[in-house]
């Protein structure tokens, strides 16, 4: 008996040491990546309510700043060159937002800042070439900034031998229609031959070998010309590299045999043979009505093995280019159940008639609409969805005087238009949760940070790993803003009107804006991008 109290003596030693030998291993490793609290920080956070979706961790705590990282979060006093009272507001990771089109010029930049974004990607339509959409923003950007390897640009390539991108950005040049010699838009009727397939999808590949974060398939832009052997080839060249593609489906419709719902499994089913993710941006703009149904099926997607999630942007109004496939008559009416009233066009902020409408398409296929798409509520279930992301398709605004793009840093927010979702989409939804108790906070902030970051991750882009949260050792990405009064200001008449109730945002461990305006010519953003293969 006594041999079986001394064992189970020794056996209770063992596993106490065992734990305690644990916990020092863990207090050490906290040591060697935190700082001490004797630290002088580059940038204090002093008093401010600490929200980190990753660990679900929400309190009072003091945060230091050291060479572009986190390097303490703590209880205790803390000082710094720098020092941010943030009493009263959350400091959550900057907000991450796969979805945009304007983040390569400095309004744009500038209105993500205001909006909370310190990483704005071009994940959509992509980048063609990628190399020109860097080097164009190398040392120049107020933000972080990256982009898929973009499918449209390619085909505009290959269709169009004319087409000579200087920016990179298929989008950017659509305002720039003469210098590009995009008039024609290739990319929307262009139907590749079998050796034409073979090189769009080398293209493809060489971008992807140039460090591209994925593939962009806007093929909703080119629903009558893109093949699904093409489609199949972007799935599974995403699957060879273990990468995301990021997809804006073939058809808006409710109705078969064109549904929202049938364009996404177009990528399905390769996504089963190859692998690969499949990320939908703005589902609700394509399922329509059918946008629970769109999520069940992700849902049991997800549950089979597939990675594929789907993006919500918080409006119902979209913004696109006047010759979009899906705002044809045949489509946009009896499948979409709009009709041409729904359709805005921006340069006269008017709605359209049949006869403007054809016109435009014949004359200026490019010109920018806003056009009516889901149900308010349908929009707001789908936002509350704990499975989806919050992205903005934020789209370059347009001077409203000139009616050219709005490029530069210091033009006046309230001299543009267009759609407000390119500089309010995330103050939005942090309203929606304050007014309408639209979902928990800690959510809100999920759907706009961990959940892009791991997903990139999980798709092929390491670097993600050091973004969307709000933890030692990771990079300074932060936004702070006051939870009581944070709102979106934009309107569909104001577009360029900046969110308020955001009074620092810090890129890379720099504070971009203080006092609620961003500070100009300060350039802390990176890029996010993976490894160039020679």
């Amino acid at each position: 008996m006594k041999r079986i109290q001394a064992f189970c003596l020794l056996l209770g030693f063992i596993i106490i040491t065992g734990c305690n030998l644990e916990t020092k291993k863990e207090e050490n490793q906290s040591k060697d990546v935190s700082l001490s609290a004797d630290t002088e920080f580059d940038v204090v956070i002093l008093n401010g309510r600490v929200m980190d979706p990753e660990t679900n961790f929400d309190g009072i705590r003091n945060v230091g700043i050291k060479d572009g990282k986190i390097g303490l979060i703590t209880e205790k006093e803390i000082s710094g060159k720098e020092s941010i009272d943030a009493s009263g507001h959350v400091v959550s990771p900057g907000f991450i937002d796969f979805h945009t089109h304007a983040s390569n010029i400095p309004f744009g930049q500038r209105l993500h800042l205001r909006d909370g974004v310190t990483t704005p990607l071009e994940l959509e339509v992509g980048a063609y070439p990628l190399d020109a959409y860097y080097k164009r923003l190398e040392g120049k950007s107020y933000t972080n900034y990256g982009a898929t390897i973009g499918l449209g640009g390619i085909r505009e390539k290959v269709s169009n031998p004319d087409y000579n991108s200087t920016s990179g950005n298929l989008v950017t040049d659509l305002f720039n229609v003469n210098e590009h010699s995009l008039a024609t838009l290739g990319i929307t009727t262009f139907q590749a031959s079998p050796e034409q397939i073979e090189v769009i999808a080398q293209n493809v590949e060489e971008g992807i070998n140039r460090g591209a974060l994925g593939i962009g398939v806007p093929v909703g832009y080119m629903s009558t010309g893109a093949t699904t052997d093409e489609m199949i080839d972007m799935q599974r060249l995403a699957g060879k590299y273990k990468l995301s593609t990021f997809l804006h489906g073939r058809f808006s419709s409710q109705k078969p045999p064109t549904s929202g719902i049938f364009g996404f499994q177009e990528l399905l089913g390769p996504a089963g043979i190859y692998g690969g993710g499949i990320y939908i941006h703005h589902l609700h703009q394509q399922a329509l009505n059918q946008t629970p149904e769109a999520l069940k099926m992700i849902e049991d997607a997800r549950a089979s093995g597939t990675k594929i999630i789907a993006e919500i942007y918080p409006y119902y109004q979209g913004a696109t280019i006047v010759g979009a496939d899906y705002l044809v008559p045949e489509n946009y009416g009896p499948n979409m159940g709009r009709s041409y009233e729904d359709i805005i066009e921006v340069a006269t902020m008017k709605p359209l008639t049949k006869e403007r409408y054809e016109e435009l398409v014949k004359t200026n296929p490019a010109a920018s609409v806003i056009f009516g798409g889901i149900s308010e509520d349908g929009l707001m279930s789908a936002m509350a969805d704990p499975t989806t992301i919050i992205g903005s398709d934020g789209m370059p605004l347009t001077i409203s005087a000139t009616g050219e793009m709005a490029v530069d840093f210091n033009i006046p927010f309230d001299g543009v238009q267009g759609h407000p979702r390119g500089a309010g989409s995330h103050a939005k939804v942090l309203r929606l949760v304050r007014e309408n108790q639209l979902m928990p906070l800690m959510l809100a902030i999920e759907k706009m940070t961990i959940m892009q970051a791991k997903y990139l991750e999980e798709n092929g882009v390491p670097a993600m790993a050091r973004k969307g949260r709000l933890q030692i050792g990771k990079d300074a990405d932060i936004t702070i803003f006051d939870p009581a009064t944070v709102k979106d200001n934009a309107t569909m008449v104001k577009a360029g009107l900046p969110s308020t109730g955001i009074p620092y945002v810090l890129v890379n461990g720099t504070i971009a804006v203080k006092d609620s305006k961003v500070l100009e010519n300060v350039h802390a953003g990176q890029p996010i991008r993976n490894p160039i293969k020679e």
